[in-house]
């Protein structure tokens, strides 16, 4: 598959301010709908502005932290500030020349609850799949292949999420009737009594349901990111074998109907009470899955690759996935956020990247410490030079 022409990005970021987040006290940047890239040296705060961009999905941000130790901490202060992240995008309803504005942040310091706002009123965090998608790399999955499955699942799940928000959804329903019958299961246990055999059934029940729609919905976004993998052979980036190891996964993949796997899934937890009680953990569902990638050419697991070959893996896996997600014209076009990625690709790669990035219409953003590594990007992206909480926008020519 070709490249595509280049289209300008659907309900692009034209403004984003935040305030007491990290390092920076308020900074505001005017967007112009291009990909951005930003430079400057180690601790500006460049990964903080990506990281308050990644604040506008649902969900922990790229860097996974505490809401509560995201606010500015001054000297003597024990909890951080009260924080907001605040964006304007282009309203469809309006032809795009409107204002949309979204926003989120702690009202108050050491909250553990963020406020999300659309257009001024307030709604759960799920609504922000509604206005933005996000995919993002960062240095921190550098290390994916070789770290234990948990981390694979929170990653995998995240690109079927962007595609299929109620996956969040389900994913939270499904570990909270587990966590619940665990509960159970140990009371029980512990005091020597016999189980509540009702209520363990019904939350086995809602636990079959959701872990079913989740395999479902796994196996759906695999085989879209490896149909789209296939048609990218003439990127020079690694291409990949993808699967997913969990058996409900491999039952979905199979073709076997939703209900079936419900149904099985529910036995197997009814069968498994006293071994999971002994255990203290669910040793049966999809939340034991993995997700596994193969370098074709190499014929080797990615684990077994070399640094290098690991980042290119895991780069053309988030293009895919950006790719994909560009073309659901009902849907907000992803915006796609790479930390430090361009300097740890050969000059043909970053070309490349970059190429694909305006093909596809993406308002992607870019860090790195060299403005030169963004060279070819001069006249088709937009450049700011960020430098201990200031943001300067670079000539751009």
């Amino acid at each position: 598959m070709s490249l595509e022409a280049h289209v300008a990005p659907r309900r692009p970021l034209r403004r984003l301010t935040v305030t007491d987040f990290r390092s920076y006290e308020r900074a505001s940047l005017s967007l112009d709908g291009r990909a951005v890239y930003l430079y400057g040296p180690n601790g500006a705060g460049k990964t903080n502005l990506l990281e308050a961009v990644s604040l506008l999905a649902p969900g922990r941000g790229l860097r996974h932290a505490p809401l509560v130790e995201i606010g500015r901490r001054m000297p003597g202060e024990a909890v951080g500030r009260a924080w907001s992240v605040a964006a304007v995008l282009d309203d469809p309803d309006e032809g795009g020349d409107g204002d949309y504005r979204i926003g989120t942040g702690l009202e108050s310091p050491g909250s553990v609850r963020r406020t999300v706002r659309l257009q001024g009123q307030t709604v759960p965090p799920a609504r922000l799949s509604d206005q933005i998608r996000l995919v993002w790399l960062t240095p921190q999955q550098d290390r994916l292949f070789l770290e234990g499955p948990s981390d694979r699942r929170r990653f995998f799940d995240r690109l079927v999420h962007a595609a299929e928000p109620g996956h969040a959804s389900a994913a939270s329903t499904y570990e909270k009737a587990l966590r619940e019958r665990m509960r159970l299961l140990t009371e029980a246990r512990d005091a020597g009594r016999a189980v509540d055999g009702a209520w363990l059934t019904a939350l086995e029940a809602q636990a079959a349901t959701s872990g079913a729609a989740l395999s479902m919905a796994r196996a759906r976004t695999i085989l879209a990111l490896q149909a789209e993998i296939e048609g990218r052979a003439d990127r020079p980036f690694p291409q990949a074998d993808l699967s997913l190891t969990g058996e409900w996964e491999q039952m979905a993949l199979s073709g076997a109907p939703e209900a079936d796997l419900e149904a099985k899934l529910a036995r197997a937890l009814a069968v498994g009470r006293e071994r999971d009680a002994g255990a203290g953990r669910a040793l049966s569902g999809p939340h034991r899955g993995d997700l596994a990638v193969q370098h074709r050419e190499k014929d080797r697991p990615a684990a077994e690759c070399s640094t290098g070959e690991q980042k290119a893996l895991l780069l053309n896996l988030v293009l895919a996935q950006a790719a994909r997600l560009s073309r659901a014209v009902s849907a907000p076009n992803p915006v796609l956020l790479l930390d430090e990625v361009a300097a740890h690709l050969d000059a043909m790669r970053r070309a490349a990247l970059f190429d694909e990035i305006e093909a596809l219409g993406l308002q992607a953003f870019l860090t790195g410490t060299d403005e030169a590594l963004f060279s070819d990007l001069k006249g088709r992206a937009q450049g700011v030079h960020v430098d201990a909480g200031s943001l300067t926008i670079a000539e751009d020519r």
